[in-house]
């Protein structure tokens, strides 16, 4: 299978049905709820493409240049940006918007929830500190040099990082929205394991053993693998959920309001009024 083959099959197929369902919803008069616009959809979107594009790409260089993955070159154009096939460039941009239309497809038919009752400081802190924790020790298998942990953890501290601030600004919010985000990341989690798995045995691209754990669900797929799928759909969900969620904007401008340089700006408001 070609890596093109592949993103055509497994991203662009379901992109194109979920492209189908979205103008068949317009078309019958389901729309997002309201306390899902506070920007529109197709901004969050773009905005989520372009971070996960730059976000990963110096990171999956690294990966490459390393060997902790390489890819087949009989299977690829052989056009390359660094280390990195062009295919893959592709993938950074295709993920976030499978992630994104399915994560609407759901938006649009969620109830309504309680008003109050679900702040929670609490919960924001100590999901933050978790989080921070793991990435301390994902950087000391990375300073050690652990080489079976080594895939493990540059996924972890790769991605600990934006979910740490995720977490601190909006983890009440996201525990709010959980059966929304159950919806939108396990199915597409899956999906796209079971793919990768389907082009690992196929020989597409190749996962080191040596800087892996060597653990393998279905007997395929490392792990490793298995976690990049959950926590970059995670990553991805999460994002848009906190960009377009209504608690999102009130809780921003109240953070705002506090900080120094907006005071004197604050006080003449009151004033004049």
């Amino acid at each position: 299978m070609t890596y093109f083959g592949f993103l055509a099959l497994f991203v662009g197929v379901p992109i194109l049905l979920l492209l189908g369902l979205t103008w068949w919803d317009a078309h019958n008069g389901r729309c997002q709820p309201a306390r899902f616009q506070n920007y529109a959809l197709w901004r969050v979107l773009a905005l989520h493409v372009l971070l996960a594009l730059l976000y990963t790409t110096p990171w999956d260089n690294y990966l490459v240049a390393t060997r902790v993955w390489w890819y087949d070159p009989a299977l690829v154009t052989g056009i390359t940006l660094a280390y990195v096939p062009v295919e893959e460039y592709t993938f950074f941009i295709l993920q976030p918007i499978l992630s994104g239309l399915w994560l609407f497809f759901w938006m649009r038919r969620q109830r309504p929830l309680p008003a109050t009752g679900w702040e929670n400081g609490a919960l924001r802190r100590g999901a933050t500190a978790v989080c921070a924790v793991l990435f301390v020790a994902m950087l000391i298998i990375l300073i050690v040099g652990w080489q079976p942990g080594n895939y493990l953890a540059l996924v972890l501290s790769w991605v600990l990082l934006p979910m740490m601030a995720q977490f601190a600004f909006g983890a009440d919010i996201l525990w709010r929205q959980r059966r929304l985000l159950a919806l939108a990341i396990i199915p597409v989690t899956l999906f796209l394991s079971l793919a990768d798995a389907l082009a690992i045995s196929s020989g597409t691209w190749t996962i080191n053993p040596a800087k892996s754990l060597q653990w393998y669900l279905g007997g395929v797929l490392p792990i490793e693998e298995f976690l990049f799928f959950l926590l970059t759909s995670m990553m991805l969900v999460f994002g848009m959920v906190l960009a377009l969620a209504e608690e999102s904007r009130a809780r921003l401008f109240s953070m705002l309001s506090r900080l120094p340089s907006l005071q004197p700006r604050r006080l003449l408001e009151n004033e004049l009024n």
